[in-house]
């Protein structure tokens, strides 16, 4: 992806990293007695879905973005995973969601051409 996609897809990576942490944060709230309940969650999560959809129906995807955009929402759902075991030692180790979570969002950052490094200009 060059720079020119990376600006136009960047709404779409957001909504799905968003839909990630709201999807997790949901089924949090439904299955866990730790979280306390909340309808928050669950309006983020059906409106960021929403949000993404029309985004989809508006314009096609540049090649590439779809992985992305998944690993985005992996990377949201890891996210906030490592967040609530942090908070509730009880729940058990946050190490594989956040190890998970880094190298996911260290391959997006490769994959957006944010890692790799700038020509520098001779002067």
């Amino acid at each position: 992806m060059n720079k020119e996609q990376t600006k136009a897809e960047r709404k779409t990576l957001v909504l799905s990293l968003l839909a990630g942490l709201c999807g997790n944060a949901t089924l949090a709230v439904f299955t866990s007695s730790a979280v306390a309940f909340s309808i928050f969650p669950v309006i983020a999560f059906a409106m960021a879905l929403y949000c993404l959809y029309q985004e989809y129906l508006s314009k096609p995807m540049a090649e590439g973005t779809p992985a992305i955009a998944f690993a985005c929402f992996l990377v949201g759902a890891f996210g906030y995973s490592a967040f609530v075991r942090a908070q509730v030692p009880d729940m058990g180790s946050n190490f594989l969601p956040l190890i998970l979570a880094l190298g996911l969002l260290f391959w997006v950052a490769y994959k957006l051409g944010i890692m790799t490094p700038k020509a520098q200009s001779e002067a």
